[in-house]
């Protein structure tokens, strides 16, 4: 007796930006639930970090026009899922490189008997903040709240939106993630730098010119990658077609709580504090943490069962921070990107 042979068709994903933060661990979610994913990088160099991953590489950057799709339909002409987790600002011009490619895969993909599902990566910055902690009548940011980008993320978030005008080639889900921590960190990994920074003065002490009030929503970035499989995954395909999704962590955290478990983690003498009215004294934390913004992402878990499992930032703090060293130790890409962005702003620390 022979066994019965089955023909298991594999669903295909396809990812930009596929070494970068999001993008990255996008990558991983999809490889894990069977999925033959791509990912497109810009330079060949970070070619084997994905295929370490068992990710496909792509090579070649995005514009109107690009040519990589001749190389990704060597492996296949069907899409199932379109990741887009690129950004450049200005973000206009790029966009019109995303929208071009994202149009004419999903053109082929149709011609072979596959809709697919783009899934554009947005952020919560585009509802602008809340108040903080405490403030009278505080209610968190929804799919519903009315956009209100700071004017460098306004091409961002409304541009995202037009995607939705292609239904008859794919259908389109825009997700607005807020600020993600793990692994190299993303921005957290500066509030890492600047409190060891502080620990190596004499008085081991970091004053910060921000409200300890502020609601600083974050999730880890597993997690929101999670987010991502979850609603490519849902059965409905109309029930996610043309929606926005809120991704966050099950509670807020705020920069009291975070500035306990730095003090700490670091074994600051003088603490985490707020500077007195009288310090001028700078160190760009607003960057990472002035932010104030409580977000609700309801929406995604009602429908999808998706939920968030790792602990939260200052919970977990002392495992998040030798993650992040043992990536700067390592020179990886997304942690030398923070830096540069960054610049002299740790230089003030302890002036």
């Amino acid at each position: 007796m022979t066994n019965p042979v089955f023909v298991l068709t594999p669903k295909t994903a396809f990812v930009t930006g596929a070494n970068g933060y999001i993008g990255s661990a996008v990558c991983r979610a999809f490889v894990r639930a069977g999925y033959r994913t791509f990912g497109l990088v810009r330079r060949p160099g970070s070619a084997n970090n994905l295929i370490a991953e068992e990710v496909i590489p792509i090579i070649g950057s995005i514009s109107k026009d690009a040519t990589f799709l001749d190389d990704l339909y060597e492996y296949t002409k069907t899409i199932d899922v379109i990741v887009s987790c690129t950004e450049q600002i200005p973000f206009g011009e790029h966009f019109e490189g995303v929208a071009s490619f994202i149009q004419k895969l999903s053109t082929t993909s149709n011609q072979n008997g596959v809709r697919p599902l783009v899934i554009a990566s947005s952020g919560c910055k585009d509802y602008g903040t809340t108040g903080v902690h405490g403030t009278p009548g505080l209610a968190p940011h929804t799919e519903e709240s009315p956009l209100q980008p700071m004017e460098i993320l306004h091409d961002r978030t409304y541009r995202s939106l037009t995607l939705f005008e292609h239904d008859s080639l794919f259908d389109a889900v825009v997700l607005r993630p807020t600020p993600l921590f793990g692994y190299d960190s993303s921005y957290y990994g500066f509030a890492f730098e600047l409190t060891a920074a502080a620990a190596k003065t004499p008085e081991s002490t970091l004053r910060l010119h921000l409200d300890f009030n502020t609601i600083l929503h974050s999730c880890h970035v597993d997690d929101c990658a999670e987010a991502y499989l979850a609603l490519a995954e849902h059965p409905d395909r109309a029930a996610v077609a043309g929606q926005c999704f809120n991704i966050s962590a099950r509670r807020y955290e705020t920069l009291a709580e975070l500035a306990e478990a730095l003090t700490a983690e670091y074994r600051l003498r003088g603490g985490v504090v707020p500077a007195s009215a009288g310090d001028r004294s700078a160190n760009g934390a607003d960057l990472a943490l002035g932010y104030s913004q409580w977000v609700d992402s309801t929406k995604i878990r009602r429908l999808t069962g998706w939920t968030d499992k790792r602990m939260l930032l200052s919970e977990n703090l002392h495992v998040y921070r030798i993650a992040y060293e043992e990536a700067a130790r390592r020179g990886h890409e997304g942690v030398l990107r923070v830096k540069e962005r960054i610049g002299g702003s740790l230089a003030n620390v302890g002036k």
